[in-house]
């Protein structure tokens, strides 16, 4: 088995040494600093593994549940505690699948389970969400296409990258479209909680035997370099099946990653921290909806959720040539192409980062720019 790069890490890779000056597709909120927790950590904390438990901190768990909203639904023994929502994902995709077996996955998504999915030598089926029904997943093709082949459907909710947003009955829905054939059902939640259209849709974990809910403090709470995430799953040999493939990997979570994680998602302290991260949000999807709107020839469905969206370019811009062009001077500004997603003529817009990331004057270059394309 050989993972082979995708096209989003490769434009990752080959812009990290670019520097640009301002930033238009900022995907999380805005980081807190160290010196945040300070009075909350203990300077006796020893560096060693938590010496308590291999799923992780049993608080930290406790706090996953409880804002999943899902305790008393599951237990602490549900969940494992990893580095980030991409280790859950690829834990539970490594031990699930195998070569031949069937995943189903949407697109434009996330696009971890289908690298993984080539590398075991699975057969991929892929359902199409669609601009003109603003993105909106398809449940009717997914019923279509899973049959007592398909292992595991993998999906994002909200939607990365289009902000799309699944609904309790949706869910719902899902859950008996797997059940008919005895699929794993696993979502991504790393941008839940974070709801501008719509209230946040139950997890899935709660719901089914093999419902599978992924998520870390990166987005929402911006703090992705804690590598601090989650796999919560009724399935008690999935979660050792997991623990055991981590063994062999990262073996343990890193302490502070746990331990910041833990105050972080601390009930009254997350209140708040999420009260911010979303009045930001939705001050910055504000600024961009008017930016776009006065825009000739460039279109977006403004997210429901989640920090980033999906722009359509004005005809005959291609987008990997013209976010190349953006990141060189005299635009020095960073945004990702939608050839990340499949989707060449898509830029990704993103309203994270909060009042930090100077948004306008980011937003000013990429209109001088589209303005000069020729």
């Amino acid at each position: 088995m050989k993972v082979k790069i995708h096209t989003l890490f490769q434009y990752l890779l080959e812009t990290t040494d670019a520097a640009p000056e301002a930033i238009v597709g900022f995907s999380l909120s805005g980081a807190p600093k160290l010196g945040d927790y300070l009075n909350d950590l203990d300077p006796e904390q020893s560096l060693d593994w938590n010496n308590r438990d291999f799923r992780g901190l049993p608080e930290l768990r406790d706090h996953v549940l409880e804002q999943a909203g899902l305790t008393g639904i599951c237990t602490r023994g549900d969940v494992l505690i990893t580095a980030g929502a991409a280790e859950a994902n690829y834990l539970a995709i490594m031990q699930l699948l195998q070569p031949g077996d069937e995943i189903v996955i949407e697109t434009p998504g996330w696009p971890q389970a289908e690298v993984l999915a080539k590398a075991i030598g699975a057969k991929i089926t892929r359902v199409t969400r669609h601009e003109a029904d603003n993105w909106h997943l398809p449940l009717d093709q997914i019923a279509d296409v899973v049959t007592d082949q398909t292992k595991m459907i993998f999906l994002t909710n909200p939607n990365n990258p289009t902000g799309d947003l699944l609904s309790a009955q949706e869910i719902s829905q899902l859950v008996k479209i797997a059940d008919r054939v005895g699929a794993w059902l696993l979502i991504d939640e790393v941008y839940a909680g974070l709801e501008w259209d719509g209230p946040r849709a139950p997890s899935v974990a709660g719901l089914y035997p093999k419902g599978i809910t992924t998520g870390s403090v990166s987005k929402a709470l911006g703090l992705q370099g804690l590598r601090t995430g989650w796999m919560v799953c009724p399935d008690p040999e999935l979660i050792m099946d997991a623990v055991i493939l981590r063994e062999n990997s990262s073996e343990i979570m890193n302490i502070m990653g746990e331990v910041i994680a833990e105050i972080a998602l601390r009930p009254a302290r997350y209140a708040l921290a999420m009260d911010k991260a979303r009045k930001e949000g939705r001050a910055n999807l504000s600024e961009m909806n008017a930016w776009v709107d006065a825009q000739d020839g460039l279109d977006w469905v403004s997210p429901r959720a989640g920090l980033i969206g999906l722009a359509r370019l004005p005809d005959g811009i291609d987008s990997d040539a013209f976010a190349r062009r953006l990141l060189a001077e005299p635009y020095r500004t960073f945004l990702l192409p939608g050839s990340a997603y499949d989707q060449p003529n898509h830029i990704r817009l993103g309203v994270g980062g909060g009042a930090a990331v100077n948004l306008q004057d980011g937003l000013a270059r990429l209109s001088q720019a589209l303005r000069e394309w020729a």
